[in-house]
């Protein structure tokens, strides 16, 4: 089962950390082709979110990998989880797929659950 856990964290911390990465360091008039949701939020919530997804997958590997405060890494999947909760929501109010999103958040709340 650890071996799973790793393979899911690993994979999220990718996803997760590419999607910020993005978000912080792109225009959001360039980030409007693919996500259209920025047009309606402001500049710097869209960097916020990138940079809570940045320390998010950083959350998902780092504490776990180190055996320091290994107790972060199933906080961080939660955080995720949140944020995946709130895109969902977001999704659904625009009338956009969200399934992706509901696969994330399942994949995060099963890191939690079996790192806490």
């Amino acid at each position: 089962m650890n071996i799973v856990l790793w393979i899911l964290q690993v994979l999220l911390a990718a996803v997760f950390l590419g999607a910020g990465v993005t978000k912080v360091l792109e225009p959001k008039h360039k980030l409007q082709p693919m996500m259209g949701w920025v047009e309606s939020v402001a500049d710097h919530h869209v960097t916020l979110l990138g940079t809570v997804e940045i320390l998010g997958a950083a959350g998902l590997v780092l504490p776990w990998k180190t055996g320091v405060a290994s107790v972060l890494t199933p906080l961080a999947a939660v955080g995720l989880a949140v944020v995946m909760a709130g895109a969902v929501v977001v999704h659904t109010r625009r009338k956009e797929p969200w399934y992706p999103q509901i696969v994330l958040l399942i994949l995060c709340l099963i890191v939690a659950i079996f790192r806490f």
